[in-house]
């Protein structure tokens, strides 16, 4: 058993290591995508991008379920599953491609503070989705519901509504005006704009994984004048 299970381990860790076909998993983009999956599929799609990969995109109505942790996108790797932009970074760097190696220690620490920003910027395109009163009926629910008959977009529109007020409880949202959303999205594009200083990229003349992400962020907020 113990040499079964070594052979297994050592099977994954080849295969990780070998080149595969990505496939990257969202949601239908017109009909069906809200604000933050919008902005984690362009992010993804932007570091895909700067890493020189060829990649996929498969759209599915039940992207959101695919998976049993329900996050997305995510992206299909060989026999990998892997959700979540820091967890696809992960994964890609594990296959010996990275942006940020060289970076020295200062610098790295200097992109992990952008974590800060990057949540803020979650925090509030899910209030502007789901808390905000016009937002939430007018183009969450009659989007996120759109794909599926009635009652069961009633009902999983009511789900999902029930666990982002729980996650921006926990973080200290829910109680926010939209002027207050609208101030720190200001706040955070100001600290961002400085940081840049002219510059095309936030390290050098290349880009980083925290470009891609910031991307994804300021993207939406352009198109949908934020």
């Amino acid at each position: 058993m113990p040499n079964a299970l070594l052979n297994d381990s050592r099977n994954l860790e080849l295969e990780a290591q070998e080149p595969q076909t990505i496939t990257l998993f969202q949601p239908y983009e017109v009909e069906q995508i809200l604000l933050p999956d919008s902005e984690n599929c362009l992010a993804v799609q932007a570091y895909l991008k700067i890493c020189g990969l060829e990649f996929q995109i498969e759209l599915r109505s039940n992207a959101e379920y695919m998976l049993p942790s329900g996050r997305e996108p995510f992206i299909k790797c060989g026999a990998f599953y892997i959700s979540e932009f820091d967890s696809i970074v992960s994964f890609i760097r594990n296959k010996g491609i990275s942006l940020s190696n060289h970076l020295s220690p200062i610098g790295k620490a200097d992109m992990r503070a952008y974590t800060v920003v990057n949540n803020i910027f979650v925090n509030a395109e899910l209030y502007i989705c789901w808390i905000d009163e016009i937002t939430l009926n007018e183009v969450t629910k009659p989007r996120h519901g759109s794909v599926y008959p009635w009652p069961l977009n009633y009902f999983l529109n009511w789900q999902g509504r029930k666990e982002i007020i729980k996650k921006l409880k926990v973080h200290g949202w829910y109680n926010k005006t939209l002027e207050d959303v609208y101030s720190e999205i200001k706040m955070c594009c100001g600290a961002l704009s400085k940081r840049l200083k002219g510059n095309e990229y936030f390290f050098g003349k290349k880009p980083y994984e925290v470009d891609a992400l910031m991307f994804g962020h300021v993207y939406i907020f352009f198109i949908f004048r934020i």
